[in-house]
């Protein structure tokens, strides 16, 4: 018989987990559905040292009073971190950890500080300095979805139920790091994606493609991994798909991750482009034309998060050494930037990092600051929201690549500042080029579908260019006639605007 501890995210308690519990016991399962102290039902206990630590003992003492030799810890949203620090306490009480819609904290993470957007840290912080003791955050409203993550799939009903039943959070809980010996490495684990979130397996399979080496670790046989199309809160929304993934996750069942041989981002460009000269100031290369006299200039900007000690560097991928040299040998400087999009949380740093490439490009005497495009890809097309929503007179075109164009549910952006679906309204006449694949991720292409109606209803000057059967990263995985054509084609559409 199997022994499950559920233990859930924010706000909530053990009632969230009712009818997922009733499903597995149904199935003969042992079932422990937690509210941490201060939480929940148990809302009024919260003391002065309510914090993390107080929850990870909470877990502690739960799991030497069952009497399963092993149990399945099952943490969902916040409630992974004293999932974990109680794991790692009793690694060989455990048989498994399970990640429902969760982050992967590490040793010293504080669940704030993991949050992508400054605004809300703030927000959050506030709250609690605002209630009665300071020491606990108010629940947030269904107006916020940003602090609820993805509320898809659930009846009014139960967004009613959510909403009525949730406590305020100890604020110490979420402020407290996570202090791990190293003893939970050796547990099994699993990750249930709930896709509205923003997670898929596809997702994760693309980024290890792409050589994302954050991912490394989750290539590993006693890994598995499963798809809930909903949101966020599955135990409400869908209880008995949930019970069910559970049970075979229990049973070591799952989708297994494989490495590739090589990274896609480092295989070769896919059009055989000549050697141009190329000079580096600072994060910035410069990919030189033959030309006498300023020549309009090209922005390229890459996606990511890409890990601070990735090597080589964005800027010396095929893709955008063959980008940058493509668009010098048609007389136009080709500018590729090392922007510092590290995480969710560097978007504002990477702007600032973009801007300053821009500048630079614009200053140097090769090049004419009046005709300038900026191309984002991937992850960096967030940091086009800004150009969009209030062009300079100098930029001439916006191009989009394979572009994630409206934040993740679960990145937690509080306002618009990176959602360039909710910027394009201000772009005017503004010509706009985007590239997209037919075998997107399915996340990211809604945002492109989300953008681009967004692009209608404002009358935007939008260009579509298709790959068919291209691939996230379809330059140096997709040497195939039409992939080329669609460079071909979006590189002379954004240099036409340019006038050249």
């Amino acid at each position: 018989m199997t022994a499950f501890v559920l233990v859930s995210g924010s706000y909530t308690g053990g009632w969230v987990w009712r009818e997922t519990a009733d499903r597995l016991r149904e199935s003969g399962a042992e079932v422990h559905p937690v509210t941490l102290a201060g939480m929940g039902e148990d809302r009024h206990a919260a003391g002065p040292g309510t914090d993390l630590e107080t929850h990870i003992e909470d877990l502690v003492q739960l799991i030497d009073q069952v009497d399963a030799p092993q149990v399945v810890m099952v943490g969902h949203d916040y409630g992974i971190h004293p999932v974990l620090g109680a794991a790692d306490r009793r690694p060989e009480r455990i048989a498994r950890i399970v990640y429902l819609d969760a982050g992967l904290p590490r040793n010293g993470d504080a669940v704030l500080d993991l949050l992508p957007d400054p605004s809300v840290r703030e927000r959050l912080l506030h709250r609690a300095e605002q209630s009665e003791d300071g020491r606990r955050i108010a629940p947030p409203s269904l107006d916020e979805p940003e602090l609820w993550g993805s509320l898809a799939g659930l009846t009014e009903e139960a967004r009613d139920r959510l909403v009525r039943l949730a406590a305020p959070q100890p604020l110490a809980t979420l402020t407290q790091p996570l202090r791990l010996s190293g003893a939970v490495a050796g547990v099994p684990t699993s990750g249930i994606l709930c896709t509205a979130s923003g997670v898929s397996i596809d997702l994760l399979e693309t980024l290890l493609r792409m050589g994302e080496p954050r991912l490394q670790a989750l290539v590993d046989p006693r890994v598995g991994f499963f798809d809930l199309d909903t949101g966020h809160w599955p135990m409400l929304s869908v209880p008995g798909e949930l019970a069910e993934v559970l049970l075979r996750a229990a049973a070591g069942e799952g989708h297994r991750l494989v490495a590739p041989e090589r990274p896609g981002h480092l295989g070769p460009f896919l059009l055989e482009v000549p050697e141009r000269p190329r000079e580096r100031v600072g994060r910035v290369d410069l990919h030189l034309p033959d030309a006498d006299g300023p020549r309009p200039a090209v922005v390229f900007v890459h996606g990511g998060p890409v890990p601070a000690d990735a090597q080589p560097t964005p800027r010396d991928w095929p893709s955008f050494v063959g980008y940058g040299r493509y668009v010098a040998g048609l007389g136009a400087v080709g500018v590729t930037v090392d922007h510092r999009l590290h995480d969710v949380a560097d978007y504002g740093r990477a702007a600032e990092d973009v801007a300053a490439a821009v500048e630079l490009a614009r200053a140097d005497p090769r090049v004419d600051g009046d005709r300038v495009a900026l191309w984002f890809f991937s992850g960096g097309g967030l940091l086009s929201a800004e150009w969009l929503s209030a062009p300079p007179p100098w930029l001439r075109c916006v191009a989009a690549t394979y572009p994630v164009l409206a934040p993740m549910p679960n990145w937690g952006f509080a306002d618009s500042r990176f959602s360039p679906a909710a910027a394009v309204s201000g772009a005017g006449d503004l010509p706009i080029v985007v590239t997209r694949v037919e075998l997107e991720i399915a996340e990211i292409a809604g945002t492109i579908e989300e953008f681009l109606t967004a692009a209608r209803d404002c009358k935007a000057d939008v260009e579509v260019i298709d790959v068919p059967l291209g691939h996230h990263g379809f330059e140096t995985i997709d040497h195939t006639e039409p992939a080329r054509e669609a460079v071909e084609r979006a590189v002379r559409s954004v240099l036409g605007h340019l006038g050249g």
